[in-house]
């Protein structure tokens, strides 16, 4: 029984790292429980346990009598100087208990209590492992495929894969190595239950931090993930460096760095834009790979409507509605794409107006400045006022002056 125990608690020390220290501890207890059930007592027991060794050595301590009344601590001086000839009445006489003389069921129950006490230590110390590890990517071998879930192995440590967090397009087979990322820990009465994912946004975080260094350093920031499993993604990054490029960085050099992750997700599309703090900016990058002719931005609702022209509706919306979906998501505004045609109907605007882009310089930047401040025509400044335009950072008085002058002139003609 000392063997067996010993090597027992020696294997469970070195397999699962737990502590030899209250694997004797436990032992112990065990031992103790023994004891009290042969004996009804504890007090005058001591039990040594070394693991390294496998040595158990249990000590029943007892006092010298005349006349035995309590066999459990008490020996008569006759048969104590059999062992020991020079001790007399009062003295205590310490026996070497062997493990057999608990007798057989004693010692079945025992060791029933021992592997049912090192098998809740195991549980506890699986769920107090991975419990720390949520968030990380793990990789696993296929051990059984059934209807509603997957079971890996991982490290001797089985754990779930369930269909709802596999990505819908991907084939799984018997004895394949797959990446997850740990999604949550369950306590249950049959021990943890480790939950994997496929379909989780950190998955695909975990994975661009592992292709691309500047994310994982800290140099490159993905602000938020916005994810359809199987399907599409769209990330939002940016740099705290104005050397590097977010979005270059993340793609790599011909795209490699991308593609491997694509690969990885079984060819799932991913985009990669720049975040902006400007709301307007950031929903129009979030659309892409539409470009909307100007957003307008509800802050109180956390709205968005998105002005796109007519011949790109249909890359704005994206396939069942996932590119407004999840630049939706990934934004944090609900957003409404509608015609710039039917946009204009519905603002009752004159068909023929002067668009910016005609009006001799204005340029690109300008345009851009005054799309933001949502000037989109001729006709609109003119009934602003300079005093409007004069609100728009970067325009000055001659600047206003040249704008003005240049819009009459248009208009007139």
């Amino acid at each position: 029984m000392k063997i067996e125990i010993a090597e027992a608690i020696a294997q469970l020390s070195k397999e699962k790292n737990v502590d030899r220290t209250v694997l004797a501890e436990i032992l112990q207890n065990v031992l103790l429980m023994m004891i009290k059930k042969k004996y009804g007592t504890t007090e005058n027991f001591d039990i040594f346990v070394n693991v390294d060794k496998g040595e158990i050595e249990i000590y029943q301590n007892k006092v010298i009598v005349n006349k035995v009344k309590n066999a459990t601590k008490e020996i008569d001086l006759e048969t104590a100087r059999k062992l020991e000839p020079d001790l007399e009445i009062g003295d205590e006489y310490v026996e070497i208990l062997a493990p057999q003389s608990f007798g057989r069921r004693l010692i079945i129950a025992a060791k029933q209590n021992l592997s049912q006490r090192l098998r809740d230590l195991e549980k506890k110390h699986i769920y107090e492992e991975y419990v720390n590890r949520v968030g990380e990517i793990i990789v696993g071998d296929i051990r059984q495929i059934n209807r509603d879930e997957i079971y890996l192995n991982v490290d001797k440590t089985e754990v779930i894969l369930p269909k709802s967090e596999q990505i819908p397009t991907e084939r799984y087979k018997r004895g394949k190595t797959l990446r997850s990322v740990i999604k949550e820990v369950r306590e249950t009465n049959k021990g943890p239950e480790i939950i994997v994912s496929r379909r989780d946004p950190r998955f695909l975080l975990r994975l661009l931090e592992i292709e691309v260094p500047e994310i994982y350093d800290g140099i490159i920031e993905v602000k938020s993930i916005a994810r359809e499993a199987g399907e599409r993604s769209k990330v939002a990054v940016y740099s705290n460096d104005k050397r590097i490029d977010a979005v270059g960085a993340c793609v790599g050099m011909k795209g490699i760095r991308i593609q491997a992750i694509v690969k990885e997700l079984n060819n799932e599309r991913i985009d990669v834009i720049n975040w902006s703090s400007e709301p307007q900016i950031f929903v129009t990058r979030a659309l892409s790979p539409a470009k909307p002719s100007y957003v307008i931005i509800n802050e109180e609702t956390k709205t968005a409507v998105a002005i796109v022209p007519d011949d790109q509706i249909s890359l704005a919306i994206g396939k069942g509605g996932t590119n407004r979906r999840l630049a939706s998501q990934l934004t944090g505004y609900e957003i409404e794409t509608i015609k710039e045609s039917d946009y204009k109907e519905m603002m009752g605007r004159p068909q023929k107006e002067t668009d910016l882009s005609q009006i001799p310089g204005v340029g690109k930047v300008l345009l851009s400045k005054l799309e933001q401040a949502g000037f989109h025509t001729a006709e609109e400044i003119l009934k602003a006022g300079k005093k409007k335009l004069l609100e728009i950072p970067g325009i000055g008085e001659k600047k206003a002056d040249k704008i003005f002058e240049s819009i009459k002139n248009c208009v007139e003609k």
